[in-house]
């Protein structure tokens, strides 16, 4: 499986990550991807930017070293209601929204309240996708989540950093969420997760998991730029 785009990545804006968005960018080229999504953190995440830094991303360059750039955040969520720590005004100026549970961010740890925070985070209209759901810290009822996923039209990511640097312990949930997505016919991401431009398009683990679960291309967005750029325009992005 060609995967011709990252939808996840952070530079050194994030504060916990070591490259800056040319070096992203530099090293998606060479690895033959055609776009990229620029994901930093919200501003809750200790050492994240401020808010003026998502605010002034319209001085950002839509290609670089032939690579398209996406505007976009990967938001907190903060709470049970699925608020997230950027507030509305600024993600309906982004091009793409990841929504994620952090431990340092989300107080909780039963599976009600993880489910009902992402669920709820679903239903705002600017989040595209759901980052790293088989975290193992935040148990959810995966049906409940995957439904909502398909009442809101959001992607769910198969996040590839959760299998090789971080949120060890994934690949059981990651596999079961793949493989109940797989049968509802629910769009799926892959993400990198880079945190470093060496890992800007590393898909291996993620790949692994996602044809363990035997899911169609059709519904993997990350084979077609038309295809993950329609997936936005879709939910009223890209009005560039």
């Amino acid at each position: 499986m060609n995967l011709l785009l990252d939808t996840h990545t952070h530079t050194v804006a994030s504060g916990h990550a070591y490259s800056t968005i040319m070096e992203n960018a530099k090293a998606a080229s060479e690895k033959g991807l055609k776009l990229i999504c620029m994901t930093d953190h919200g501003p809750k995440m200790p050492g994240g930017p401020h808010i003026f830094h998502f605010g002034n991303l319209k001085v950002m360059p839509r290609e670089i070293y032939g690579v398209e750039i996406l505007r976009g955040v990967e938001a907190n969520i903060m709470d049970r209601d699925g608020s997230l720590d950027v507030p509305d005004e600024i993600l309906k100026k982004m091009d793409v929204v990841i929504a994620s549970l952090h431990d340092v961010c989300f107080p909780y740890r039963d599976v009600e309240s993880n489910t009902e925070a992402i669920i709820n985070a679903m239903k705002n209209p600017y989040v595209d996708i759901i980052g790293h759901p088989g975290n193992p810290l935040f148990e959810i009822d995966v049906d409940r989540v995957l439904e909502a996923a398909l009442e809101h039209d959001t992607c769910i990511e198969i996040n590839n950093s959760s299998f090789v640097s971080s949120r060890v312990g994934s690949y059981d949930n990651c596999l079961l969420i793949a493989k109940k997505a797989s049968m509802k016919n629910i769009k799926i991401c892959v993400g990198s997760d880079a945190h470093i431009s060496f890992d800007v398009g590393r898909f291996d683990k993620a790949l692994e998991v996602i044809e363990s679960a035997n899911i169609e291309d059709e519904y993997i967005l990350n084979t077609d730029v038309g295809k993950f750029k329609d997936y936005l325009k879709s939910k009223g992005k890209l009005r560039y």
